[in-house]
């Protein structure tokens, strides 16, 4: 079966979504095609195992940065999932939308349809939030949203702590109020990840009229004229082409799908000429303004036995792992985090411009055994995030390979607002854990350490220590300008038959984590592809589903 009504390529956070929905409709047949493995890696589901699935090589694209020219010319990390559900299965699944006005910003640049009040519904859509349903939250979606349970005396400390430096407190950073400190929610159901691989595409995965195929590396999109009319990839060492006699959606993300724009004649000319490629069109915002949250850590060292280090050792963790499969309960159910806070670092802005995540426990900390060695000690670690930088960056292609990785510049720091964001989120998160309720719990700073005072000591730290929060956006923005690259149906300008679903439509970044915002993309933009289906076809014949 190669003929298809619809192609999506990239079974990440946006294709599985996109997959499910399409698929729903049975007059449309439906190929989803995967780069990487199946999401079935030992402990995957498991929330305290994330850190072993965000690094794991063998289900990562293994990407770094070109050398970083503010950031003392490190090659940064760019963590990206390759596996089915992409960084869904292998994210921090922290569940954050951004804030309300970001989505009419998008609508104020031109993109009709994507302000917070159009959007909002795809939110709810989306989630089974342990809220229930109300104008904010959806209550019987596919992909679970919930409660996060922390150590209660740590939230009521730092809580005590922020208000103490004039936050405030909410309840839900996705109510009438989104400027505060609370607890975050999750994407989990009962215990476990709530993956779109496992929220979306599991459910639908036995439709006759949905093929999923893994381990297919798409190596250009085949045209008749100017109309996408299929795909080419490598799957087992052999091309293959599939056609699509609708649409085909690239669904790879910030850096895959404009490389493969790119592949496929789409793109800045100039660039692509430079490459051997024909000029199909001549789309010079294709891999630029490339956006992502900028983050730095700062650590403490705890005052005693009250972070999460206890739970590390060897016998409690066994346990705390055999609990969570028999019941989806205890430590390794949930994530070592003590509260968010997203906050406007100067006067005069309308909305946060700095996040922060508080928790319990090092980067580095590892799994101890009793009389052999100790763990890494109590620690808490903050992670600082800057979100709307205004060092943007790029994707360009190395070669006309398509197996080659792209070329990922970010610019980190390149802008002196950057540089002075940071200096001032290091100096605030110090003033939080000296504030009179918080200082009894910290020893003293571990990292960047209390003898760094200056502002040039700061850059020099922060330029030493700068990543970012593996939130890559816009590189195929959205909008009607000369650097857009789609419009706001998600079609490719110039093309037929071609759109983009994922971050990287987004104009700008949202002031939050991404995976919520690119499963509501793929909710809206699945209205919007069905909207052109007739209901006449017939349904395929079943087949095997999943390759």
């Amino acid at each position: 079966m190669n003929t298809f009504d619809f192609i999506i390529v990239g079974a990440g956070s946006a294709g599985c979504v996109l997959a499910n929905r399409l698929s729903a409709d049975p007059h449309c047949r439906v190929l989803l095609l995967e780069a990487g493995r199946r999401d079935d890696v030992p402990y995957m589901s498991m929330p305290l195992a994330f850190r072993n699935m965000f690094t794991n090589p063998q289900i990562d694209w293994g990407y770094f940065s070109e050398p970083e020219p503010f950031a003392d010319n490190r090659r940064i990390p760019v963590f990206r999932g390759k596996v089915l559900g992409g960084c869904s299965s292998v994210n921090g699944m922290l569940y954050s939308r951004g804030h309300s006005s970001d989505y009419d910003g998008w609508r104020d640049k031109g993109c009709a349809g994507w302000g917070y009040e159009d959007v909002l519904p795809y939110f709810r859509r989306s989630e089974a939030n342990w809220r229930g349903a109300s104008h904010y939250h959806g209550g019987n979606g596919p992909m679970g949203v919930s409660r996060h349970v922390g150590d209660p005396h740590l939230f009521k400390t730092l809580s005590e702590g922020v208000q103490a430096l004039g936050h405030p407190l909410i309840d839900d950073f996705h109510g009438p109020a989104q400027e505060g400190f609370a607890a975050p929610d999750f994407t989990l159901a009962r215990g476990r990840r709530a993956s779109t691989a496992q929220a979306f595409l599991r459910p639908a995965v036995k439709r006759a009229n949905l093929i999923v195929r893994t381990r297919c590396t798409v190596t250009r999109v085949l045209f008749d004229g100017r109309r996408a009319s299929g795909v080419e990839y490598l799957q087992d060492g052999q091309v293959v082409q599939v056609d699509a006699e609708r649409e085909v959606v690239l669904s790879g993300g910030a850096f895959n799908s404009p490389q493969l724009l790119m592949l496929s004649g789409i793109g800045p000319a100039t660039a692509l000429r430079q490459h051997q490629l024909h000029v199909r069109q001549d789309l010079p915002g294709v891999g630029s303004n490339l956006q992502d949250h900028h983050s730095i850590r700062v650590e403490f060292v705890a005052n005693g036995p009250v972070a999460f280090d206890s739970q590390l050792r060897y016998d409690r963790l066994a346990r705390s792992v055999v609990q969570w499969k028999l019941f989806g309960t205890g430590p390794a159910a949930g994530l070592p985090v003590s509260g968010m806070l997203f906050y406007r670092s100067e006067n005069g802005l309308t909305r946060p411009d700095g996040q922060t995540l508080i928790s319990p426990i090092t980067g580095n900390a590892q799994v101890w055994y009793p009389l052999i060695g100790k763990g890494v000690g109590h620690h808490f670690s903050t992670a600082n995030v800057r979100l709307r930088p205004d060092s943007h960056g790029s994707v360009t292609l190395r070669s006309s390979d398509p197996l080659a990785k792209p070329v990922i510049q970010f610019n980190l720091l390149a802008e002196e607002s950057d540089r002075t964001f940071f200096r001032q989120a290091i100096r605030h998160i110090r003033e939080l854990f000296a504030s009179t309720p918080v200082a009894p719990l910290i020893s003293r700073e571990l990292v960047p350490g209390a003898s760094m005072q200056s502002d040039a000591q700061l850059d020099a730290y922060v330029r030493s220590m700068i990543g970012t929060a593996f939130h890559p956006t816009s590189t195929c923005a959205m909008g009607a300008g000369p650097n857009a690259v789609v419009d706001d149906q998600l079609r490719v300008h110039g093309v037929q038959g071609l759109r983009v679903v994922d971050a990287s439509i987004m104009p700008d970044i949202v002031g939050g984590n991404t995976n919520a915002p690119t499963i509501m993309i793929a909710e809206k933009a699945a209205d919007l592809i069905l909207m052109g289906v007739p209901k006449t076809a017939s349904t395929p014949t079943p087949t095997q589903a999943l390759v």
